[in-house]
């Protein structure tokens, strides 16, 4: 969009959380007459609203009223559903809805990354921002990672690059969104309570990272993944791929216990994969990825090596809190998926007692069943979906119930033997007992230091 248009422009914005208000202050800075609506009450948006007072733009908050249809555009916050009444409405009356991330496009000047997936997204970009901070290429980090687009996009140069962690919410509500590189890692079941339940659907919410990218950009995906690979057919880009089981003409693979690259017939060994710090198949595709952006980027190879052999990982992902006893804590609060979970048990061979459940969002736990039989003594379900998480394992472990996160941490401090692993790694959301994941994980870590 031509951002001169902007110019008087009603915009209404859903959502006065981190990216409502960075987008509504974008806008209202070039001109637009923009008006934000929460639903939820103003206690809850205590820490933002003193944001949209201090710009001085309209707001209000426990309700959307007719106010927010009197508007040319409306922009919604990531955590806005689809389907959710405002946004239908909006779309009856033939009102643009597009997403934040979409407006913050509008504004950059710089090369784009966007990297999606239903797992990995968090830990590649973190990844690859390090790498790019590593070689001292100016960047920003952001997305649906915490900071949003907005509130960074203007201090973008046009040699400056933007790392992007995109969430299918976001994707939903793109339009001309275009990056330079975009990474599909993987699409696995998740969030199917926002998509019919159908893989069909949530599939193609992940496409549209590729939709607008032409001959010149690059989309590197998962040959692994099946699903993916499906998908990439509609891709008008040039396509590299990520395998840890094949060797590719183009693309990071696995050969002779190497991580390898080759891009437009150049080969690079970049690194044993035994020294790359963050374990797991997982994190090797995470690993392959990263490498990939930063040498399209221009990061040489002793760069990405360096990173890669230092990089701990992100917060909350498969995060050690502390060993007591000899029985090792682990908060991987971001597992808000069932995939999620199946990668992080198959991280450890030590017997686990693993905390499941949270806010249920359409999950099949039958994938996990042979490994929770296997490596699970017991499973200490939490949460909303407690009940749920009895029912789907009944008969292949030693299942409790915990009514808070404090008697499930003390539950686990008497299940666990020593050589034992204690994690919590939901497959839910968190949103029945914790403000967002990271409350989650904070408040199991500072359960867990004060045993």
């Amino acid at each position: 969009m031509d951002i001169n248009l902007l110019q008087n422009k009603k915009v209404s914005i859903i959502g006065a959380v981190r990216s409502g208000v960075a987008v509504a202050a974008l806008l209202k800075s070039h001109g637009a007459d923009v008006f934000v609506s929460d639903s939820a009450t103003a206690n809850k948006l205590q820490i933002f609203i003193p944001n949209l007072q201090a710009e001085n733009i309209d707001y209000e908050v426990g309700k959307h009223s007719e106010r927010v249809y009197k508007c040319e555009l409306m922009v919604i916050s990531p955590g806005v559903p689809s389907n959710a009444p405002v946004v239908l409405e909006a779309q009856k009356r033939n009102i643009k809805v597009v997403s934040e991330l979409e407006v913050g496009s509008w504004f950059c000047r710089a090369p784009m990354v966007a990297i999606t997936g239903s797992n990995g997204k968090t830990t590649t970009t973190t990844l690859t921002g390090r790498i790019l901070s590593d070689a001292a290429k100016k960047h920003v980090v952001a997305g649906n990672i915490g900071t949003a687009f907005s509130s960074v996009v203007l201090g973008l140069a046009e040699t400056d690059i933007a790392v992007l962690e995109v969430s299918s919410f976001q994707l939903d509500h793109i339009d001309k969104f275009r990056p330079t590189i975009s990474v599909l890692l993987n699409i696995t079941p998740d969030h199917m309570d926002r998509y019919d339940h159908s893989m069909e659907k949530y599939a193609a919410s992940k496409a549209r990272v590729f939709k607008n990218q032409l001959a010149d950009d690059v989309l590197i995906y998962n040959i692994d993944d099946d699903w993916t690979n499906k998908i990439i057919l509609q891709a008008q880009c040039r396509k590299i791929g990520l395998s840890v089981h094949q060797k590719l003409t183009s693309g990071a693979f696995v050969e002779d216990g190497k991580l390898v690259t080759s891009i437009c017939g150049t080969r690079t060994e970049i690194i044993d994969i035994d020294q790359i710090f963050i374990k797991g198949t997982h994190n090797l595709y995470n690993s392959m990825a990263a490498a990939l952006v930063g040498q399209l980027l221009g990061v040489d190879k002793n760069r990405i090596q360096s990173t890669l052999k230092t990089f701990k990982g992100v917060e909350h992902r498969l995060e050690f809190v502390r060993t007591i006893n000899n029985v090792s804590y682990y908060n991987d609060s971001k597992a808000t998926n069932v995939d999620s979970v199946w990668y992080a048990l198959q991280s450890f061979k030590e017997p686990i007692v693993l905390f499941l459940g949270g806010r249920d969002k359409g999950n099949d736990y039958s994938r996990l069943s042979e490994l929770v039989r296997k490596q699970v003594k017991t499973i200490v379900a939490i949460g909303e979906s407690a009940n749920l998480v009895e029912k789907s394992f009944n008969g292949a472990t030693v299942i409790k119930k915990a009514s808070s996160m404090e008697e499930a941490v003390d539950m686990a401090r008497f299940l666990a033997q020593p050589g034992d692993v204690v994690l919590l790694s939901p497959a839910c959301s968190s949103f029945d007992w914790f403000k967002n994941y990271e409350h989650r994980g904070e408040v199991f870590k500072q359960l867990v230091n004060k045993l």
